[in-house]
């Protein structure tokens, strides 16, 4: 999942936080939906998206959805790392489709870190607490929801409507539904545009909502390879041509280096809401660097935040050091993981090259590591999807700012662009300044949050769809 931070933190906002009301009858039967989501454990070690994609079959089938409306898949490889498709056809057969995109696979979560069991649901303080309680459940059991309600209001929608829920969103190298889908069955999928995970608000320390977001546009992940090779020899006699003093020179120059600023029109849209709300120093530098990406002395104020420095730019870390083979020898081999974020539009080869000459040192080898992902492409700021997402969280969460941000994360967007389906973070969900634990230890979500971003998701399936 992207980390939803929305870097709205500076925006006063006069609406208060929702107090906790008793929950309704369909809030209750949406509660059993979700519960059953989180109980079921989707982590890659020891769980079963295929399990919880046909869970939410079953409830789907009883809502009046025929077998022919529902597609379950998984691959013989990957037997519990399936997931779904279903469809609510719509009335208007000239209406291109929606996509409703969420994952049911969860970061793994070992029960002795646990302050609870993290694959049990416990509601406390205010707060469901359990793995995949925020990332992705809330999401993927609000759109299941909504399918079943719109199914059994006996109301068909213009729009189609479709579900997907898929599995391997968490983990790098394991099975991904949603890139699967896009190779395999991009018919089934295919739609005008699709709403996913990565947009959502957030709260000040007491609860009250600073700003939402949509999420227009990601970065795209990339990982490579450093190598640098050397004959070694007994460490009694050390030489000056030494691996571990290649890579480590190397692994400085990427840490160290900066790609350039680049806009598009999410960013550009984000940063003049935040020149407009940030103290004059800062609000300054950012007007100034909006009419001029290369002014460097605005740039180095602005990248002072490390938010907005990765929103503006590529960047490249090292994360993982692997070297030498005996204590008492000169290290034959040295390795070292680069995770680069890549601005939308960039090529990894360009990335690549920018890096080797960073490094310059022929004696460092620089690969790309699979799996390789597909060049993000920023959707459109379609006023056709905007437009509601606005005019609905007005109602919904009035006096609440409604802005954009590009993501520095990842989510399975990335996968659904080449098959020509522009996709959007939804706004609704609110998450507290500390993150609410995803990923992390004890992850959780405000009860009134994930009911009052249900309301709200929920009418803007209907009013998009309709």
């Amino acid at each position: 999942m992207t980390v939803k931070s929305l870097l709205l933190a500076a925006l006063v906002i006069a609406a208060p936080a929702a107090a906790q009301a008793p929950l309704r009858a369909d809030q209750v039967a949406f509660r059993a939906l979700y519960k059953e989501l989180v109980e079921t454990n989707t982590s890659l070690s020891a769980g079963s998206c295929t399990l919880a994609a046909e869970r939410m079959a079953t409830r789907l089938k009883a809502a009046g959805y025929s077998d022919s409306d529902i597609t379950l898949f998984a691959t013989p490889e990957k037997p519990k790392e399936g997931g779904l498709v279903a469809i609510l056809k719509g009335s208007d057969a000239k209406s291109k489709p929606i996509l409703l995109l969420a994952h049911l696979d969860v970061v793994e979560a070992r029960r002795e870190d646990w302050t609870r069991d993290p694959f049990v649901m416990v509601e406390e303080d205010g707060y469901f607490y359990g793995r995949g309680t925020l990332d992705d459940k809330s999401q993927a059991a609000i759109w299941t929801d909504t399918m079943i309600r719109y199914k059994a209001s006996g109301k068909a929608p213009k729009r189609t409507l479709k579900l997907a829920l898929t599995c391997g969103e968490e983990t790098t190298n394991a099975f991904n539904g949603a890139d699967w889908l896009a190779k395999n069955k991009p018919q089934l999928i295919a739609a005008e545009y699709a709403l996913n995970e990565g947009g959502g608000g957030r709260y000040d320390s007491n609860g009250k909502p600073l700003g939402m977001a949509v999420q227009v546009g990601e970065k795209t992940v990339q990982n490579f390879q450093l190598e640098a090779t050397n004959p070694g020899g007994h460490s009694s006699v050390p030489r000056p041509d030494n691996a571990i003093t290649d890579l480590s020179r190397a692994i400085v120059a990427v840490n160290t280096h900066e790609f350039a600023v680049q806009f598009n029109d999410t960013t550009r849209a984000f940063f003049g809401l935040m020149a407009k709300v940030t103290p004059p120093q800062l609000s300054t530098a950012i007007t100034t660097l909006l009419a001029n990406p290369a002014d460097a002395t605005a740039n180095a104020i602005v990248s002072q935040d490390p938010q907005y420095h990765s929103t503006l730019r590529t960047t490249c870390v090292t994360t993982l050091i692997s070297a030498g083979h005996a204590n008492n020898a000169l290290a034959q081999r040295a390795t070292a993981n680069v995770n680069c974020r890549m601005f939308p539009g960039t090529a990894p080869e360009a990335v690549r090259d920018e890096l080797a000459a960073a490094i310059g040192n022929p004696k460092v080898a620089i690969t790309l590591t699979p799996p390789i992902r597909p060049v993000a492409v920023s959707p459109p700021l379609n006023p056709a999807v905007l437009g509601p997402m606005k005019t609905l969280a007005e109602k919904h969460f009035p006096g609440t700012l409604l802005g954009l941000t590009m993501s520095t994360g990842a989510t399975d967007a990335i996968f659904l662009s080449p098959i020509g389906i522009p996709t959007y973070g939804a706004p609704g969900l609110f998450i507290d300044p500390d993150g609410n634990g995803v990923h992390g230890l004890n992850e959780r979500i405000r009860v009134t949050s994930l009911m009052a971003g249900r309301d709200y998701l929920d009418e803007l399936v209907h009013v998009l769809a309709d």
